[in-house]
């Protein structure tokens, strides 16, 4: 049996783990077959995976249409958490020119989601990244209203400071937090989890496997496609895989131990961090699938966690998380 968590104390209740979406329709290559991916978004579903993650910018749109249509069977039984924020390039052209979080495009974004979900409302309607130029508090009241109309059940943010994140949840209460935090992006412990903890808001971990790096599978040595973001990524350039391979090494220890994989290592130990926590692995592939829910079998005791926090500090992670960019968008 699946087992469930609940993020915060919004009453919000989905499966341990949920599944991350995104590269099913764009980001590590080429996107797989449609028919396939279904069949993947089903077979989680038939598996008691209950929590789907997705965005308007995912593809953009096509990730939102494709759940919209494998998950259409199974509406009632499914939580559906997408994102708004992003401005389209006007030009029609490709990509996105920065940030939106106006009250009014708010409102277009949930409406136009809806739509490509086949829905009638959005179980989780996250702000995908914070815009310096719209006060939060206009963002909340924007998202209060479309929860008002029964638009949105509930309110999330993404990578949003503490003084963001309270003085959202201070005018339309947070359900979720979705930040990157895994076994090499532990900033999050800094200050964030407390302040989660301390208002009830979950937090929902993406990359929670380094982007693939933590499972294992990826080395100094490996070629990512043309199309892949993460050659963008300045901690997965080769030299820097190659320096940050003693955090993969820690993880296969551990894993060699327990009879897991290293992939089922890195979910367990953000499972065992707090009882709100709910990591979102993303894959294209039902054996990965079947292997990442592995994960909520293994228990880590508190001695083999403080084993992995002990070494886990002594290793100085080379790179940045994100291109020069992105990192822009990140508004801590």
């Amino acid at each position: 049996m699946m087992q469930k968590r609940k993020l915060g104390n919004s009453g919000l209740e989905v499966s341990a783990i949920g599944l991350g979406c995104m590269g099913m329709s764009f980001s590590y290559g080429p996107p797989p077959d449609k028919n396939e991916m279904i069949a993947v978004l089903r077979g989680a579903v038939e598996s008691g995976v209950s929590f789907f993650d997705t965005a308007e910018v995912y593809g953009p749109f096509t990730n939102e249409e494709l759940l919209g249509e494998a998950l259409a069977p199974f509406r009632k039984q499914v939580v559906i958490a997408t994102k708004f924020g992003f401005e389209r390039n006007a030009n029609g052209g490709p990509g996105w020119t920065g940030v939106n979080s106006r009250p009014e495009h708010i409102r277009a974004v949930a409406e136009a989601s809806l739509k490509r979900l086949r829905t009638d409302v959005i179980d989780l309607f996250y702000q995908h990244r914070v815009d310096p130029n719209v006060p939060i508090e206009d963002v909340a009241g924007a998202v209060k209203d479309l929860i008002a109309e029964g638009k949105v059940k509930h309110f999330g943010l993404s990578e949003a400071g503490v003084t963001t994140i309270r003085r959202a949840h201070a005018v339309q209460p947070v359900a979720a937090l979705q930040s990157e935090y895994s076994l090499w992006w532990r900033e999050p412990e800094e200050e964030i989890l407390s302040v989660l903890e301390e208002l009830g808001i979950g937090l929902v971990p993406y990359s929670p496997l380094g982007k693939g790096f933590l499972t294992g599978n990826i080395n100094e040595h490996t070629t990512f496609d043309k199309t892949d973001f993460r050659n963008t990524v300045p901690r997965l350039t080769p030299e820097n895989r190659k320096a940050n391979q003693s955090v993969v090494d820690l993880i296969q220890k551990v894993a060699m131990n327990k009879n897991a994989t290293p992939a089922q290592i890195a979910l367990a130990w953000l499972l065992a961090q707090k009882p709100w926590i709910v990591p979102i692995p993303g894959t294209t592939k039902p054996d990965r699938l079947v292997e990442n829910l592995g994960a909520i079998a293994v228990e880590l005791t508190a001695d083999e966690l403080q084993d992995i926090r002990t070494a886990a500090s002594k290793i100085s992670i080379q790179g940045s998380r994100y291109s020069e960019g992105a990192m822009k968008l990140i508004n801590r």
